[in-house]
């Protein structure tokens, strides 16, 4: 009997590390000029000069498998991309984004091939705008509309240290 009642204590006492643990923060001055993306890994990956700087853990599109074709497919691209944009606090849905030069001529093509619009407004961004509390438990689902998602901390540093024009691989 006192082992069913500890497994709940174990777990909830699990997940508050898991909450709060602190990760390793990038170094200062850092220039990330390279971010790799492997959806089925849920992980995104930043470079600096070749060398691996840090990972963070994603969420993906409510349907991550396969490459973005068509508009509201919930799907997140799946090729070579750049990072086209900056969006600060409150300038969307979601806290600060990276925005990714999703469609390329590739994937217009593609969907108009379909009869479709290919959508776009694909990011890396935080979570919905008051919805930051979650942190690090977002990442249990996916659940964007196609973009990449990380916490609000994590979209911060990344804010700080990736520039326009940083190019994006987006691996399957």
């Amino acid at each position: 009997m006192k082992k069913l009642f500890l497994i709940p204590i174990v777990l909830i006492v699990a997940l508050v590390i898991y909450y709060f643990y602190p990760s390793t923060p990038l170094p200062k001055g850092v220039d990330i000029d390279q971010i790799v993306v492997h959806k089925s890994e849920r992980k995104l990956m930043v470079y600096s000069k070749g060398n691996l700087i840090k990972t963070y853990k994603i969420a993906l599109g409510f349907h991550p498998t396969g490459a973005k074709e068509i508009e509201k497919d919930g799907k997140t691209p799946e090729g070579d991309y750049f990072i086209e944009s900056k969006a600060g606090l409150g300038s969307s849905v979601a806290y600060k984004n990276l925005g990714v030069s999703y469609p390329n001529a590739k994937d217009r093509m593609r969907a108009r091939n379909m009869g479709a619009s290919p959508g776009g407004a694909i990011k890396i961004h935080g979570l919905v705008n008051g919805r930051g509390y979650i942190g690090r438990f977002h990442n249990f689902v996916d659940w964007t509309s196609g973009c990449m998602a990380v916490t609000n901390n994590e979209m911060d540093e990344l804010y700080s240290h990736v520039k326009v024009g940083t190019p994006i691989k987006i691996i399957p």
